[in-house]
């Protein structure tokens, strides 16, 4: 799937608050809504098995929640079935998509149509982050641990390669659903590692993710 031509104009999407998938990432999923069945049984069908990953965006008085701009597609790469009927999958993070509109009718689950065009970097190779410098990164990261009283393993953080260690925090660290989104919408590695850094540093003084947007 390395050409863009490769990546379907419309693709499933999976509404799903606080959940983060980024280019090149893995993310397991539980399946279990009939719905959500039958979006990974279609999806399945197709050569690419894509399934698009997005934020609902909740809308006061609105029966059904809009969806965020951009979302993360996503190719299916393992799953297996639970002996109640759900499904156990991996996601693998293709590129980001801006949604152009939605297509109704037809599925009992939501569709789009998408455009990558601004994101083509992201069907590369792993991104690089020139001005990363590890010890005052894990530095700040261990003290946001223990701040939230998080633990992980403090070996395979020093030897990870850049992209890994961001992409994989900004996925795994308990951010507010709008601070996902931003973390989805850095262009690049280094501004994600920026709005990283400053998402800890907030959680340290014991500030909100407003305080980011302001």
């Amino acid at each position: 799937m390395s050409k863009r031509a490769d990546l379907p104009s419309v693709i499933p999407l999976f509404p799903l608050s606080g959940a983060l998938l980024l280019p090149r990432a893995r993310l397991p999923l539980h399946l279990f809504e009939p719905r959500y069945l039958a979006m990974l049984e279609d999806a399945l069908k197709t050569p690419e098995r894509l399934i698009g990953m997005i934020q609902p965006r909740e809308v006061p008085g609105g029966a059904e929640k809009r969806l965020q701009a951009i979302g993360c597609a996503g190719r299916v790469t393992a799953f297996s079935e639970t002996e109640d009927g759900r499904y156990m999958i991996t996601l693998t993070g293709v590129s980001r998509f801006r949604v152009v509109k939605e297509i109704t009718g037809f599925t009992p689950y939501r569709r789009a149509e998408i455009d990558t065009s601004d994101f083509t970097r992201d069907r590369g190779g792993p991104e690089i982050d020139p001005d990363f410098e590890r010890a005052p990164f894990l530095d700040l990261l261990g003290r946001y641990f223990a701040a939230m009283d998080l633990s992980t393993d403090w070996g395979s953080l020093k030897d990870a390669e850049e992209e890994l260690l961001i992409d994989s925090l900004s996925m795994l660290c308990p951010f507010e659903p709008e601070d996902r989104q931003a973390l989805l919408e850095a262009p690049s590695l280094p501004t994600r590692r920026e709005t990283l850094v400053t998402l800890f540093e907030i959680a340290l003084r014991g500030g909100t993710s407003e305080e980011m947007m302001q």
